[in-house]
């Protein structure tokens, strides 16, 4: 979960064993004590002791924090809970999957299975992150890339989970959602600095703030919804894999996208809120364009933490999958082009610059930099290690972009403090109330055209969902005689950064902004061709025949808390998450 609520210094997300601070009356109400009564209920940490010990310990299960809107709305409590590992061996097991054939000589393909309703077409997509964390709890020189090899052997291997289940069923196609991101990259550059890509209407205003975190998104959704007009429109890669997944598919095999079931392998819990969103269903790209409850673009969504657990369910022993053995071959995709944008020969990979959250802010500055040659990026420190402004002063040293990087969510405070808009004074001729001005008489605010956002202190590779060093396999593979405290915490997400880098770096040269930067074919920055970007996403439109307004932009709406309303609604849906096997 999003860590909007936490005071301890894991101020990403609220788990089971932290400390919550929201009221418990909304929670169902709990059997009178044996004794005498008027005894309240504190919420404590695990191991910590009671201020009072005759004062019961309250406890609260993370389906009670799902059911609490301070965090999510009540609804969504019934929408997470049904994603989860036991989700995916359960559908699994439902039918027989789902069998591509072809292409035959007219380069058509064939479905088998169809007359089943129950049959589903299995695909998953898995982050850099989530491999970067198992990589680390593998240990032994393990890269990310070779913990991507495992985990295909996990979903796609004989030795996997198509070893057994009631079908043998396993999953046709795996892609990297590194592919997506470079989409991401350059549609949010274009969104920023203006391009071929800048969305047709409801452009954000400046400052941009970064979009592709759901934790961040939740929050100024729920809290701040002033906000919501700085968003960035464009969807989050795992966003953009699915409804890439879902209408290429749907079209070019002729088959309803209910019958695809894809499953995201992500380093987040939040992302499980993201593909509960009516923004990210077919009833937009198949419908009418507004938001609705449509198919969803992203069936399910499991952590890092939970891979563990779907293996271990089927009695595999994942460290025992082979990092070593060649990748497994991907099937023929129905569209050559959309085949070879999803399973290039040679994946990208970020230099350390960019961090391990993507690297939208990255790409920008290097996009910037590459349309003014001679330009330089210079970086200034901000209060702590999750603040940083960056600036991009030309060779004359005329400063011409402005951008900056807050991550966590005590730094996120002092952000949507900066963009509050001011309240008119009630007295004539008073001053706008929060209107607060600096030395040189200008309004406080940001000056910045781009702020990338993040909730978890230290970026993605931090996520909620993300092995810890404190889990018990990691503490019986480390050997540990004791609980690992802060520091070991800490050495532990410097080995999953060091192997979130563990494969190849970029080539040399890449992000310096090679040719004119106009979208011209020499053109790459970092790494990546703007121009064969754009070609694949126009192709992508042309081939299903819907619009790019619809595949890659997104939109928000402030979300009304139910806190304080009626007790009966949320003890429902409390009971009702709990039947259907809500929590982790």
């Amino acid at each position: 979960m999003s860590a909007i609520l936490s005071v301890d210094d894991l101020n990403d997300f609220i788990s089971p064993g932290v400390a919550c601070i929201k009221p418990v009356e909304t929670l169902p109400s709990a059997p009178p004590p044996p004794t005498d009564g008027g005894l309240e209920h504190e919420v404590i940490l695990d191991g910590q002791q009671p201020q009072s010990q005759t004062t019961a310990p309250a406890q609260i299960s993370l389906t009670d924090c799902l059911a609490c809107s301070g965090c999510v709305t009540s609804a969504e409590a019934v929408l997470v809970s049904l994603q989860s590992h036991n989700e995916v061996l359960n559908v699994l097991d439902a039918a027989p999957a789902l069998r591509v054939r072809g292409p035959d000589a007219d380069g058509k393909y064939m479905v088998d299975g169809l007359e089943d309703d129950s049959a589903k077409l299995f695909v998953a997509s898995v982050s850099p992150q989530t491999r970067a964390s198992l990589a680390a709890a593998c240990g032994n020189g393990v890269t990310e890339q070779q913990a991507g090899r495992m985990i295909e052997q996990l979903f796609m291997g004989k030795d996997g989970l198509p070893s057994g289940g009631k079908w043998g069923n396993g999953f046709t196609w795996m892609v990297d959602t590194n592919t997506a991101r470079q989409a991401c990259l350059v549609l949010g550059a274009d969104e920023v600095l203006g391009g071929a890509l800048e969305p047709s209407k409801n452009k954000p205003v400046t400052p941009i703030l970064t979009s592709s975190c759901p934790g961040w998104v939740c929050y100024a959704e729920k809290t701040h919804p002033y906000v919501l007009p700085h968003l960035s429109r464009v969807k989050s890669p795992q966003a953009i894999t699915g409804t890439l997944l879902k209408t290429v598919l749907s079209r070019k095999l002729g088959i309803s996208p209910d019958r695809i079931w894809h499953l995201a392998i992500m380093p987040c819990f939040d992302k499980k809120l993201e593909a509960s969103r009516e923004e990210l269903t077919d009833a937009v790209w198949n419908g009418d364009g507004k938001p609705g409850r449509g198919v969803r673009d992203v069936d399910c969504v499991i952590t890092s933490k939970e891979i563990l657990m779907l293996a271990a369910s089927r009695g595999i022993d994942f460290f025992g999958l082979s990092a070593t053995a060649p990748p497994l071959p991907q099937p023929s995709f129905p569209d050559p082009t959309t085949h070879n944008f999803l399973f290039p020969p040679k994946s990208r990979r970020q230099s350390r610059a960019a961090g391990t959250s993507g690297g939208n802010l990255h790409f920008i500055l290097r996009e910037v930099q590459s349309r003014h040659p001679g330009s330089q990026i210079q970086t200034i420190r901000g209060r702590n290690a999750d603040v940083d402004e960056y600036t991009v002063n030309a060779a004359s040293g005329e400063t011409i972009f402005r951008a900056a990087r807050y991550y966590g969510f005590r730094n996120i405070q002092n952000l949507v403090r900066k963009l509050k808009p001011s309240k008119p004074s009630r007295m004539p001729g008073g001053k706008p109330f929060g209107s607060a001005r600096r030395a040189n008489g200008k309004p406080a605010g940001l000056e910045h055209a781009y702020v990338e956002v993040m909730a978890c202190p230290g970026g993605c590779t931090n996520g909620g969902g993300q092995i810890k060093i404190d889990d018990e396999i990691i503490i019986d593979r480390k050997g540990f005689t004791a609980k690992p405290g802060p520091q070991e915490q800490k050495e532990w997400l410097a080995e999953v950064d060091e192997a979130y880098f563990s494969a190849d770096e970029p080539d040399v040269g890449a992000g310096q902004g090679v040719g004119t930067g106009d979208g011209g074919p020499g053109e790459v920055v970092d790494g990546i061709s703007p121009s064969y970007i754009r070609d694949t996403l126009a192709h992508w439109s042309s081939i299903t025949g819907i619009g790019l307004d619809r595949l890659v932009y997104t939109s928000y709406r402030e979300v009304i808390s139910d806190v304080g309303k009626s007790q009966t609604e949320t003890e429902r849906v409390v009971q009702l998450a709990g039947k259907i096997g809500g929590g982790w």
